[in-house]
């Protein structure tokens, strides 16, 4: 029989047959719950706390914001909080990315990047061009265009007679990639096979490429060749494809520079932001575009073509604007740089536990790919739910981490996902690794025989 969460509340959750903990506060790296148990939150809830919990100065930013003007439209009123945010973050942007338009959520942020990317070319004459390459594994969101450049089929199998016809081209996977990221580099981690894509499907049909420039949970941390950007950076010049870099997850200073595009030092056509943007304190996400592509849309049909109810919430950019200003302030980036340095350097301890076929990551973003075979790196039969399991045992040891599933051949692989927020201590990362250890032996323990 299927149990909601809480039988008295009137909430139905996304998870309808398991139990919640109901959180009361929340402080720096921990969050507490009504039972007076305490979490180190070791992923950022979902990749999104970077500042830290309780930060009072944000909390006192959107209050003063509520009480000034707590909602206009987007589409008849500007107002500062957008206006101030959309400066401070211009001066982080590489190239000439200086214009941003405010949304609620990553979801909402890709499907307006691509479609600006089809208006562009539609508005510019050349309409053919409306085709998406996208990467395999990937994941940019879960409405139905976002959801159509995901590759993530467990999310897909459901709604696949309404999603959009996506090319796809093999992730840069080094665990996973017969070249191990090394030379000769295979075409997924050289960029030939986005070449060889876009002159497949004819390149006056393609209109833009998405890939984030770090993986996300996808690929678990996998980190490409700063090579590998340039390349794909060149080769969409080279065939007039526009360049769309997904960073909801990977930036806002995660990788510890504020983009992680900026060690290729590349700049796409368009970049998608969110989630640290506001350091979790209310739903943001923006798409950052160019004048000459906004230039041709004010020539022809004078709008992006996609609105959304909450775009340019003030409340919501006034909390960005003060994370934004609070990240520059205490050079919380710089900060994620050292203490990811830290990081990695004590999961590394990790490779030698049974089971533990790889860790990765970059700054205070890290995958930890758990295998059946560490030699073959066959991964574990999805019918065991590895990571769900180990995702399970580490919160009841008092550990937040981030699963998931499907990424070693689109229905297996386990791993999880580590990314505190920037102000963890070498004291915290400590106790996670303990932590994690821990879980790892409860759940080989609950294993059946």
């Amino acid at each position: 029989m299927t149990v909601f969460a809480y039988p008295e509340s009137h909430v139905f959750y996304r998870k309808l047959t398991r139990s919640f903990p109901r959180i009361v506060r929340a402080e720096g790296c921990y969050v507490y719950d009504d039972r007076g148990r305490r979490y180190l939150d070791a992923c950022g809830g979902a990749f999104v706390v970077n500042v830290g919990h309780g930060v009072a100065e944000i909390a006192d930013a959107l209050a003063r914001q509520a009480r000034q003007v707590a909602y206009l439209s987007g589409s008849a009123f500007t107002h500062e909080p957008a206006e101030q945010l959309a400066a401070e973050l211009a001066d982080t942007l590489p190239g000439d990315l200086d214009k941003l338009y405010f949304l609620s959520s990553g979801s909402e942020a890709v499907e307006a990047a691509l479609k600006l990317a089809r208006q562009y070319w539609a508005e510019s004459g050349r309409p053919a061009k409306h085709k998406i390459i996208a990467l395999a594994p990937s994941y940019h969101g879960n409405t139905l265009l976002a959801l159509s450049v995901s590759a993530r089929e467990q999310y897909r199998t459901l709604f696949r007679e309404w999603l959009v016809d996506v090319r796809r081209i093999p992730a840069p996977y080094a665990y996973r990639c017969a070249c191990g990221g090394r030379e000769p580099l295979c075409p997924a981690c050289s960029g030939a096979a986005l070449e060889a894509a876009i002159e497949r499907e004819g390149p006056d049909s393609v209109a833009a490429f998405i890939a984030e420039p770090v993986g996300g949970s996808s690929t678990g941390a996998s980190v490409p060749r700063p090579e590998y950007l340039r390349a794909v950076r060149a080769i969409c010049d080279r065939h007039d494809v526009l360049f769309v870099a997904d960073e909801i997850l990977c930036g806002a200073g995660r990788t510890g520079t504020w983009w992680a595009l900026e060690r290729a030092g590349v700049t796409p056509d368009i970049m998608t932001l969110g989630k640290g943007i506001t350091g979790g304190y209310a739903p943001l996400s923006a798409v950052a575009a160019p004048e000459r592509l906004l230039d041709v849309l004010a020539r022809h049909s004078g709008a992006l073509l996609h609105a959304q109810t909450y775009g340019h919430h003030p409340v919501a950019c006034a909390a960005g604007l003060a994370a934004v200003r609070h990240l520059k302030a205490r050079r919380l980036v710089e900060r994620c740089a050292h203490m990811g340095d830290v990081l990695h350097r004590r999961l590394a301890g990790l490779r030698a536990l049974p089971h533990v076929g790889d860790v990765r990551g970059i700054g205070l973003l890290a995958g930890v790919e758990f295998v059946e075979d560490k030699d073959t790196r066959a991964p574990f039969a999805r019918s065991l739910r590895f990571a769900e399991n180990f995702t399970e045992a580490a919160q009841e040891a008092g550990l937040v981490v981030w699963p998931n599933v499907g990424h070693a051949d689109g229905e297996n692989g386990d791993l999880v996902m580590i990314a505190p927020p920037f102000v963890v201590t070498e004291e915290q990362i400590d106790e996670l690794v303990t932590l994690f250890q821990a879980a790892l032996e409860r759940t080989f323990a609950a294993r059946p025989a």
